[in-house]
């Protein structure tokens, strides 16, 4: 057991050291998460648009559409068989 908690504490301090003397690392470390930040403000605004904010004029409108998605019966039958 002590031969496991050494090598766990030999990981962590080797890690912990590393972050601390790191010089060079800090710097990509900062466009990295600036390129992340950046990544997904574009992707949400060009790829996951507010449907419901741009197709429906109220919230009541909005809430009718979710509910009649989300209850609307979607069983093999249905396909099978559509109403008229």
């Amino acid at each position: 057991m002590t031969k496991r908690t050494n090598i766990a504490t030999r990981i962590v301090r080797f890690y912990a050291d590393g972050f601390r003397n790191m010089t060079i690392g800090r710097t990509l470390w900062a466009i990295i998460i600036v390129k992340l930040v950046v990544l997904f403000a574009v992707l949400k605004l060009f790829f996951f648009p507010d449907i419901l904010a741009s197709g429906y004029d109220s919230d009541e409108a909005r809430a009718g559409a979710v509910r009649q998605a989300l209850t609307t019966s979607n069983t093999k039958e249905s396909i099978q068989n559509p109403r008229p």
